[in-house]
């Protein structure tokens, strides 16, 4: 009797197989996150049939479209949250999620995740933040560190970066954390919790770009990203005892806020039952009889 082993990864199931493999550069986080999130979904037992993952343009955009084997919008610079949430209002039953990149959601789309995350739309967001735009040319872009060289500051940036992480919290997100890719278990484990809640979810994922970003700070491949996470990553809780000083540099990780509010889509369900509630009764038109009436 011959027995036939099928050593396929399961999570594979999640992905289309026939674009394999990935148009990423060497040494870039992306397929990292692509790897945590089919992990997270995958623990989680979440059919990619009821997945709508939403994104944007830049090298991140091309984590869900076209790998994931699930129904993706791939819309215009700095729109991914807009879109998101006119999907979630019209299938509020859907998982929408966004994954995309610093320049789409902390740059040209800032103002939509700001709003989005004050609405509190029941939205999934993975921001990987590679501090550069990475897609065209290696332009700095808000999260750049400060006194980082990049094609458009190459005298170093004189601007400090944008803690888009606290920016969201501060704007009233139900779940914040920001990870690195070298944190993958903790990141899987964030992912999930993220997918779960009820409201605006939050990660800022801190991920590397050795070829338009890397080659200009000193750090040229994807290993020396993973030792400078490694020694620079804080967890949130010891960062609470840190001075400010102290915290230049590092990279705090962690959960950052978890609360509980009303989701945007159910606050506009009940308002909608309340006004069907209160709205008077309308006869029914007898059609044949409108007609009559029309042909007098």
């Amino acid at each position: 009797m011959t027995t036939v082993i099928n050593d396929e990864h399961r999570l594979l199931s999640y992905l289309r197989q026939e674009i394999l493999p990935t148009t990423h550069c060497p040494g870039c986080g992306c397929g990292q996150v692509l790897n945590a999130f089919v992990h997270a979904i995958d623990d989680l037992e979440i059919d990619p049939k009821t997945i709508i993952s939403v994104t944007g343009i830049g090298c991140s955009s091309w984590i869900p479209s076209p790998y994931l084997k699930c129904d993706t919008l791939h819309t215009t610079h700095g729109r991914a949250v807009a879109f998101a949430e006119g999907v979630k209002i019209v299938r509020p039953e859907s998982n929408v999620v966004v994954i995309a990149g610093d320049g789409d959601l902390a740059g040209i789309g800032g103002n939509h995740l700001i709003h989005a995350a004050r609405r509190n739309v029941g939205l999934a967001v993975f921001l990987v933040n590679n501090y550069i735009y990475g897609m065209t040319g290696g332009q700095v872009s808000p999260t750049t560190p400060f006194g980082a060289v990049t094609t458009t500051t190459p005298y170093s940036n004189a601007e400090y970066p944008l803690k888009i992480a606290e920016l969201v919290a501060a704007a009233g997100a139900n779940y914040v954390a920001r990870w690195t890719t070298f944190q993958g278990r903790q990141l899987v484990s964030a992912m999930k919790a993220a997918l779960q809640k009820k409201g605006f979810s939050f990660i800022e994922i801190i991920s590397q770009c050795p070829v338009s970003y890397g080659r200009r700070v000193g750090l040229r491949d994807g290993l020396a990203f993973m030792e400078y996470f490694k020694e620079n990553s804080v967890p949130v809780q010891r960062a609470g005892s840190m001075s400010e000083n102290e915290l230049d540099g590092k990279i705090v990780v962690g959960k950052l806020v978890e609360r509980e509010r009303i989701e945007f889509t159910e606050t506009l369900r009940r308002i909608n039952e309340s006004c069907a509630a209160q709205a008077p009764a309308v006869e029914p038109v007898d059609s044949q009889s409108s007609m009559a009436d029309l042909s007098d």
